[in-house]
């Protein structure tokens, strides 16, 4: 690799080293969670349907039977 060569390649490095700047509108945003393995998505999961699960049996137990 010649002297140009070398040259033209630390400038595109560069380049793509500014386009991965941080935005500034980004800044205030949460940051990620992060990895959340199978098992933790399971629980969750689960936790989710008890949930649906409560608030669907509370709505139809509350209602009075007219007829």
């Amino acid at each position: 690799m010649n002297k140009k060569q070398k040259i033209i390649k630390k400038i595109a490095k560069r380049a793509k080293a500014r386009l991965n700047k941080v935005d500034p509108a980004t800044i205030g945003l949460p940051a990620k969670s992060g990895y959340v393995s199978k098992a933790e998505r399971a629980k969750l999961e689960s936790l989710e349907a008890t949930e649906i699960a409560e608030t669907s049996t509370d709505n139809t137990d509350d209602t009075p039977h007219i007829g």
